[in-house]
């Protein structure tokens, strides 16, 4: 499918989260994006004109809600859990099988749609680090390029700064969020905006990337574009 310039019709997973509310929030103020249906395992209290939410309790068992997914552009992905106090097993039934279930369900309903992932800085494409999460990301990323999208990419980004008026905010970050100027300033490369995530990501399935693993500058860069 190709969307037209301001006809952009997005799913959405994550946005009871910190960067899945930023993209949502930036989808829904950017007028390419005509539509956008927000998958939650909970309601979201959000609401707006354009936004369409669908409630799944298990992202493994679509069949009911899979003619709901079908006429859609892309999917930013964005749903995810920290690896901390979890097992391997664990981690990746619900990082690798469940996103790579999921995608697979779209890909079959929407063969030119642009799938975006939301991994992180330090994902290990080889899946043979010793950082548990970083390997089951890589997995995950090599294993989504394999199902058949028009297009797929992975966003890695780091350190991101909340957009004004979230609610989703993970605790740590109301504690770092001081150091996000210092940062920019320093280290510019290493840092972005959830905003900045927000529309590279609109950008991306609005004209592509010539890479499929996007980096924090790349973000930057392509949010700028």
């Amino acid at each position: 499918m190709s969307a037209t310039a301001a006809n952009l019709r997005v799913i959405l997973t994550g946005a009871t989260g910190m960067v899945g509310e930023g993209v949502l929030l930036e989808c829904l103020d950017d007028p390419a994006v005509s539509h956008v249906l927000m998958v939650n395992r909970r309601p979201s209290p959000l609401r707006h004109r354009k936004l369409q939410e669908l409630i799944v309790p298990d992202f493994f068992s679509l069949d009911a809600v899979a003619p709901q997914l079908a006429g859609y552009d892309a999917c930013f992905f964005c749903a995810g859990v920290s690896s901390v106090g979890m097992s391997e097993a664990g981690y990746t039934r619900v990082t690798h099988d469940l996103t790579v279930h999921f995608a697979q369900t779209l890909a079959s309903l929407n063969p030119g749609m642009t799938f975006i992932y939301v991994s992180g800085a330090m994902t290990d494409s080889t899946e043979k680090g010793r950082t548990m999460w970083a390997r089951i990301k890589g997995r995950t990323e090599n294993d989504l390029m394999k199902l058949g999208f028009a297009h797929v990419y992975n966003f890695r980004p780091g350190f991101m700064r909340a957009t004004q008026g979230q609610r989703n905010i993970l605790p740590y970050y109301k504690f770092i969020a001081w150091l996000y100027p210092i940062a920019r300033a320093l280290v510019p490369n290493r840092v972005s905006t959830l905003r900045q995530v927000g529309r590279a990501m609109i950008h991306a399935a609005q004209r592509g990337y010539p890479k499929s693993i996007l980096e924090i500058e790349d973000i930057n860069m392509l949010a700028a574009g």
